[in-house]
């Protein structure tokens, strides 16, 4: 299923490439048509004049063509905005699951309110001593509060921790992880780590 998605994304993004070229090509001959035409009457280049008929029809032409660039760029952009939307849609998803994950997480530890932020902060990346200003305590007690969650969350450091969630959340996307034999790996690693 994923592949076909992402053979999807890859067929609309050759889909506006090649539209994008499209506009730019008829847009340019457009230009270049009216460009000339006011060059070769200013400076006198066409020696034998076009009957006017001719003249309408390639005037006619190439506003039509500037006219498709307009539509075809309009429909581009429509695409683009969509596509940015619908990507920050999935984002707002993937963080309020993050943090879902979390709450659940520090609910089956039984961090202490204390412990939930300080392991929030040491999940964002924050330093232990960057915690404690934030938190206007002192660095030891983030140490002992970090010690804590390791040792409730069954992991011997910060990056275990993090690999924790970051397991969860992408357990059903690697190539041939089910949730039972991802919950089963995630439990023999921290059998492991204790």
């Amino acid at each position: 299923m994923g592949s076909r998605a992402r053979t999807g994304k890859r067929g609309s993004s050759l889909r506006d490439s090649i539209t994008i070229f499209a506009i730019v090509l008829v847009q340019t001959a457009s230009a270049f048509f009216f460009v000339t035409d006011i060059f070769s009457s200013l400076f006198g280049f066409r020696s034998q004049p076009i009957s006017w008929q001719y003249r309408e029809i390639i005037e006619i032409g190439a506003a039509i063509g500037l006219l498709l660039g307009l539509v075809m760029g309009t429909v581009v952009l429509f695409r683009s905005l969509r596509r940015q939307r619908h990507a920050e849609g999935q984002l707002r998803l993937a963080s309020g699951a993050f943090m879902e994950l979390l709450e659940e997480q520090f609910d089956n530890w039984g961090l202490t309110p204390s412990e939930r932020d300080v392991a929030l902060f040491a999940i964002k990346g924050l330093s232990t001593q960057e915690i404690a200003a934030a938190r206007n305590t002192s660095e030891g007690t983030v140490k002992a509060q970090t010690n804590a969650i390791y040792r409730k969350a069954g992991v011997s450091g910060r990056p275990q921790l993090l690999s924790l969630f970051i397991d969860d959340l992408m357990g059903d996307a690697l190539p041939g992880v089910t949730p039972s034999n991802g919950a089963a790996r995630k439990d023999n690693r921290l059998a492991a780590g204790r």
